[in-house]
């Protein structure tokens, strides 16, 4: 027999609610053994002690026929207030047409006078009881924790439902907060919860304006299924500001994608993927909060969808080439070339090239930058063994290790291999972070750089000065090198501003005792500037574009001949 004792080893407690005091002391008397029992002698007293903020019924046993208010009454608020519509009803009733009107109002059973056996009554309570909190563990389950939506499995298993039935235009929204990390990071995960939960209560109270529903996708997007409307801005303005007042800044952004939804076609997850492409569209972009998807964006998701497709191809065929551009060091008498950066390219067969700048975002956000980074490091390791066995000189290469790349849990093991294959030493082989994987995972790429120093690599920060973090990095991640983002440099003549910022790189980097690499020098008015300023190294147009591997191992061989001032 199941044992009806809460978790804290008390009975379950049923609520009677009957005018007849008989009746009262009839279902009690069945049911005592099993419940603990509590009794009301009208609905408006039922009321009451349903509201006492102690109140933890599992069952109410409801006459529907009773002076001051009746049961339908009761069954109607009950229905209308959100934590007594959890508690199972049985009405208990003598009249065929009062037990449908009650079950289609929302009672669960209905109990026939004259009562049955008492066995019989027992059962049915039990089973109804039962049913309740199987029925709350599984909307416990539905429910995101954090902002009170649906979870996103639950959320498609309704939309599923609902598209069989639906007979109007229906739009799939994806609603993001801008740089909602940042909130985790500077005021903890429990600040960040509380702004998710505030934005969560903002849409659940749209969705009946909306006739929708919605769910949190993840950490900061949301997915609304919901009746066309004509525009969302007025929406998304008025959420803006409740956020601003409630988080009390106006940095937070929110931003919005819409998929128009035509007829039953596709798969609703796709529909969510096109309107996340338009969400996409305006990171950033501060002039607008939605945007729709349209043809345009259609065909460029086109064009994703192929370059997806052809990246193990493109590896294969070797569609994918490395070029190295020089880096020079200029504090001596004469520019030195001393190492270089490898750039991928990809020249396609049927789309000719494509621009790097176009996938690899794509290839970071699908976890394909995987494949190609490694790509490029077995490639920029085998030139460096090449050169070093054509010229008898060693020129160490810069990798990029991508943000994807540092949650790889092999990421040590491959880049160790592939220095054994080609018998190179870690300082041969350089790796490159951006800023802004500090900013996506500042405790994981601690870690991770920690770990390769600790085996002989050389850690290159990029786009320095590219991110807000910046300073607070410097300050937790041991690096070697520092490359001053190529924005500052091409705009310093140009702006005292970025000027004095790249003297300020330069200072912070003599702290620190590291050098300094400006990228994008193509003046040679910047050079001089840079020269005087103490920068040690420098890459850009006007020494050297991106080179194929073949004219770089030339460059080489010109500075080892006839060249006294080299090394080689």
């Amino acid at each position: 027999m199941k044992n009806y004792m809460t978790a804290r080893g008390i009975k379950r407690r049923v609520l009677i609610v009957d005018d007849e005091l008989i009746n009262r002391e009839l279902l009690g008397a069945m049911l005592s053994q099993t419940f603990e029992i509590e009794t009301a002698s009208d609905g408006q007293e039922a009321m009451m002690m349903l509201t006492q903020p102690d109140a933890d019924y599992s069952l109410i046993l409801l006459d529907l026929l009773m002076p001051v208010m009746d049961g339908f009454e009761v069954i109607e608020r009950c229905q209308a207030d959100e934590a007594l519509k959890r508690i199972p009803i049985i009405v208990m009733t003598s009249e065929k047409s009062a037990e449908v009107r009650s079950i289609r109002m929302g009672a669960a059973d209905f109990i026939t006078k004259p009562y049955d056996m008492p066995e019989v009554i027992l059962a049915r309570c039990e089973r109804i009881i039962e049913l309740s909190e199987d029925k709350s563990i599984i909307r416990s389950t539905e429910r995101d924790k954090v902002s009170g939506l649906y979870t996103r499995s639950f959320f498609f298993v309704y939309l599923r439902r609902m598209i069989h039935r639906l007979d109007r235009p229906m739009d799939a929204l994806v609603l993001n907060l801008d740089r909602f990390h940042l909130i985790n990071e500077l005021f903890g995960r429990g600040e960040g919860d509380r702004v998710l939960a505030c934005i969560g209560g903002m849409i659940d109270e749209k969705l009946t304006q909306l006739r929708g529903i919605a769910c949190r996708s993840e950490s900061d997007t949301f997915f609304i299924f919901c009746e066309r409307q004509e525009e969302y801005e007025p929406l998304l303005e008025e959420m803006q500001k409740k956020l601003a007042e409630f988080a009390g800044s106006r940095s937070l952004r929110l931003r919005a994608g819409v998929y128009s939804c035509e007829g039953n076609e596709g798969e609703p997850e796709s529909w969510f993927g096109r309107a996340k492409l338009a969400c996409d569209r305006i990171r950033g972009q501060y002039g607008s909060l939605t945007t729709r998807y349209n043809n345009e964006l259609y065909e460029r998701t086109v064009f994703h969808e192929r370059l997806i497709g052809d990246v193990d191809a493109a590896i294969d065929n070797g569609d994918f080439v490395v070029y190295f551009q020089p880096k020079y060091q200029i504090q001596s008498e004469r520019p030195v070339l001393t190492s270089a950066e490898a750039l991928i390219r990809w020249i396609h067969p049927e789309l000719g090239f494509i621009s790097p700048g176009e996938f690899i975002p794509l290839f970071e956000q699908n976890g394909l930058i995987r494949r190609v980074d490694h790509y490029v490091w077995r490639c920029a390791a085998r030139q460096i063994k090449r050169w070093r066995e054509q010229y008898d000189v060693t020129v160490p290469i810069s990798v990029n290790v991508s943000r994807v790349d540092i949650f790889d849990p092999e990421l040590e093991k491959k880049l160790c291999d592939i220095l054994d294959e080609f018998s190179l030493t870690p300082d041969e082989l350089m790796l490159e972070i951006t800023e802004s994987a500090y900013s996506d995972s500042a405790d994981r790429l601690i870690e991770v750089v920690g770990s390769l120093r600790d085996k002989g690599f050389k850690i290159e920060m990029d786009d320095f000065g590219a991110g807000y973090s910046s300073l607070n990095m410097l300050t937790e991640i041991p690096i070697d090198v520092l490359k001053i983002d190529m924005q500052f440099i091409r705009r310093m003549l140009l702006d005292d501003k970025k000027l004095g910022l790249v003297r300020l790189v330069m200072d912070i980097a003599r702290f620190l005792h590291v050098p300094v690499v400006a990228e994008g020098v193509e003046e040679e008015e910047q050079l001089n500037v840079l020269r005087q300023m103490g920068c040690d190294i420098v890459q850009g147009f006007y020494f050297s574009p991106p080179l194929p591997a073949e004219r770089f191992g030339e460059l080489i061989n010109q500075e080892c001949q006839g060249k006294e001032e080299t090394s080689c």
